[in-house]
């Protein structure tokens, strides 16, 4: 107890916020955040990434595979078809895996490189990107944005909101017609809604979904980022001092303020000022409405547009470049970056060992299904031939997509008889049930629980034999 604890010294940060005109009411809980159009080689990056992931999105459920749609969640029917794989809900410990294997590669790829997930990759961010490039196209570039809300309503105004709204009301329509169509067959959906002749249940999911989109890529925007997304809360267990995030080279901006741009770095060392013009264009671009220059935020994103409008700044002043930059703190501090790390060796080693399990899971998947009941109003009986006959229900889940023949064979009952079919067709992702009578004659039985098996055998379209041996018991006495 009298050993002391060390106190760390650490300096206070200003904060600084945009002075002047319009902007300064980004400061407030909640205003209008008027997003600046940014150039640049991260933005035209993270247009083509959101543009391939968006085409994918769009595209995906539209893919045939096998006379099927290639990806269908089909939750009613209980049964998720991935191209040629149907899960079940026996595969629940399938789809553990998968969601194991994508929380890990976020926390590896976020222990690295920060919350690119939320700047590139993140549907919120790119529909809302979407929304504002619907925005500028039709009310005009940020400083119009914000005159033309100031005044008062005319035509001008009203047909280029109501325009504006329209936009985004039917992107988020196709949005949630595209998302529903992963659940239903997409095709017949298009046509039942277009139609009028969806069911309740469809319809309702695609105005829900209609909705949720316009909310929030619409009017919600940098809420579900700094108020509702989880992910923006708990990041920061991840980071340490060689993830790399945008940011503020402190030392090299400061003291900021605006100058001409003829100004000599030898007069700005006589004026003491830094590289950083304060022109607040890194504001201004953000999508989050925050000042890089504060530091380190949950509420930063990582899309890098902060970094594009600065490097543009610094180009026109004949400034080096990277005054904002995707760094880690290690080297903003002089020291240099470890990418290769306990945290992140850590992380890989458990995201590898995942997939493997994901694979091994797969590759020893047996796409059949038996299960088993027994006749519980009567535990055996005698027939009229003085057999003791026991009477189950054999269920068999072809968890395949294509059709198939199986043969019923008892094992560990000696002289047995079937009364039913043991030969039976089921059809792709399809349950067969039916009962099934086990006879013998008393002479084979020494106990009364007799320890069987039901086996259920197939072949598959290669050749290679599939079957299931369902343990069961034969009473008698």
């Amino acid at each position: 107890m009298s050993e002391q604890i060390q106190v760390k010294q650490v300096s206070t940060v200003k904060v600084h916020q945009p002075a002047g005109g319009v902007s300064h009411k980004r400061q407030s809980a909640r205003s209008q955040i008027y997003v600046r159009a940014v150039k640049g080689p991260i933005e035209t990056f993270r247009r083509l990434f959101g543009f391939i992931f968006l085409g994918l999105f769009a595209v995906i459920p539209w893919i045939r595979y096998d006379g099927h749609q290639a990806i269908l969640l089909d939750i009613m029917e209980q049964r998720f078809t991935i191209f040629g794989l149907t899960l079940w809900p026996q595969d629940l410990t399938l789809l553990a895996y998968i969601f194991i294997v994508g929380a890990f590669a976020l926390f590896f790829v976020t222990t690295f490189a920060g919350r690119v997930w939320c700047g590139f990759m993140c549907p919120q961010t790119t529909w809302v990107y979407m929304y504002i490039w619907c925005e500028e196209k039709i009310e005009g570039p940020r400083n119009k944005r914000i005159k033309l809300d100031e005044r008062a309503m005319d035509f001008d105004k009203f047909w280029r909101k109501t325009l504006k709204h329209s936009a985004w009301i039917a992107i988020a329509l196709l949005t949630s017609l595209t998302f529903v169509g992963y659940f239903t067959p997409i095709g017949q959906l298009f046509i039942d809604f277009f139609t009028f002749n969806a069911g309740f249940w469809s319809v309702f999911s695609i105005l829900f979904f209609t909705f949720c989109t316009y909310g929030n890529a619409g009017w919600m925007r940098e809420i579900m980022c700094t108020h509702m997304c989880p992910y923006a809360r708990f990041q920061s267990a991840m980071f340490d001092k060689d993830t790399f995030t945008v940011s503020y080279n402190y030392n090299r901006g400061e003291k900021r303020g605006p100058r001409p741009r003829k100004l000599s770095h030898e007069d700005l060392a006589t004026k003491q000022l830094g590289d950083c013009i304060d022109c607040n264009l890194c504001v201004q671009v953000c999508p989050t409405g925050i000042d890089i220059r504060n530091g380190l935020q949950y509420e930063c994103i990582n899309c890098g547009a902060c970094v594009d409008a600065c490097n543009g700044v610094m180009e026109k002043m004949n400034y080096p470049k990277g005054l904002i930059s995707f760094t880690s703190e290690e080297r903003l501090t002089g020291g240099t970056t470890h990418i290769v790390r306990p945290k992140l060796i850590g992380y890989l080693i458990v995201l590898l060992l995942m997939v493997g399990l994901l694979i091994a899971d797969i590759a020893t998947r047996t796409p059949l299904e038996v299960d088993l009941i027994r006749d519980r109003n009567s535990l055996y009986r005698e027939n009229g031939k003085g057999n003791v006959e026991n009477v189950y229900t054999i269920k068999i889940l072809n968890k395949s997509q294509d059709t198939h023949t199986y043969t019923i064979q008892v094992e560990g009952l000696p002289d047995y008889n079937i009364l039913g079919d043991t030969t039976v067709t089921v059809g792709g992702g399809e349950v067969f049930s039916m009962p099934i009578s086990l006879e013998t004659s008393p002479k084979n039985l020494s106990e009364a629980v007799t320890e069987i098996s039901f086996r259920v055998r197939t072949q598959d379209a290669v050749g290679n034999v599939v079957e299931v041996n369902e343990p069961t018991k034969f009473l008698y006495r």
